[in-house]
């Protein structure tokens, strides 16, 4: 188990340099908190996030970031129609096994002021959010068990995976779609395993202009985390670092009559229990 049970890493105040923290009220949303430029305090970690030991040194939050930088991401897997309810509102039979596609870690961004930049070739008015559980992969393992999976996470967090709908429907392949740049806001906070001891107790909101337009939870998965990990790591050696978006419930913006879009300004959050919300602003390049 890692020191830190609630790790953000930060452009803090007083120096106005990148850190990683563990937030010091627990009990608070980071994220609303950031948004709402209310005092956000953090125990400044000395090391990495798989070893880094928390200090009595005390910062304060001048912004967010990622909670994994780009650089300590050497992969980023996403599972398609994971949710029973997505899969029965998409009239789209349970797959047999997990859907996999993959973003680039160029995608990676992390919570408010970070923006989703919507670019021109996803401006025609089908840039879609969809609100997602996220883990860290804390250790590097091969052909690990379902009975295993969860010793191998370093955490959760709170993801979007923004989709580009008419290129994704123009092709099977989904990789490029929902891998623009800015694709994949992942925040506030990465929560350890120690609060989460089971991913499948989570209620998982999307909420686009204040309106809540997903209302789902973890249970409702068709392959649960155990067995994403496990599926995902036949022959196939899953590193440290790696992140897995783990599907989204219904309410897509697609189905919804009329379909729910991103536009210019719009704000779109993820609020997942025990983790926060995951606030970004939508911008038009």
């Amino acid at each position: 188990m890692p020191a830190w049970t609630h790790l953000i890493r930060f452009v803090a105040q007083e120096d106005n340099q990148t850190h990683l923290g563990q937030l010091v009220d627990t009990s608070r949303d980071a994220g609303l908190d950031t948004f709402d430029d209310k005092p956000v305090k953090a125990y400044q970690i000395v090391g990495n996030i798989f070893d880094g030991e928390v200090t009595k040194n005390v910062l304060t939050v001048k912004h967010l970031l990622s909670p994994v930088e780009r650089e300590s991401c050497n992969y980023i897997r996403c599972l398609g129609l994971n949710y029973k309810d997505h899969a029965e509102e998409a009239s789209l039979a349970l797959p047999k096994a997990p859907v996999l596609f993959t973003k680039p870690r160029s995608a990676l961004i992390g919570p408010y002021p970070a923006a989703v930049n919507i670019p021109k070739c996803a401006q025609d008015g089908t840039s879609d959010y969809e609100a997602e559980l996220c883990l860290v992969i804390g250790k590097t393992g091969r052909d690990i068990s379902e009975e295993d999976a969860l010793h191998y996470v370093l955490g959760y967090t709170a993801s979007n995976d923004v989709s580009a709908r008419n290129l994704q429907f123009a092709t099977s392949q989904w990789s490029f779609s929902k891998g623009l740049d800015s694709s994949c806001p992942i925040g506030p906070v990465l929560v350890s395993t120690s609060v989460i001891p089971d991913p499948q107790t989570l209620s998982i909101k999307a909420l686009y202009n204040s309106k809540t337009v997903q209302d789902g939870h973890t249970s409702d998965m068709i392959f649960n985390i155990r067995k994403q990990i496990s599926y995902l790591s036949q022959g196939t050696t899953l590193e440290a670092g790696t992140i897995f978006l783990t599907g989204t419930p219904a309410g897509i913006g697609f189905f919804h009559k009329p379909a729910v879009v991103l536009e210019d300004g719009g704000d779109i959050r993820v609020h997942i229990e025990k983790i926060g919300t995951l606030i970004n602003k939508v911008r038009y390049e």
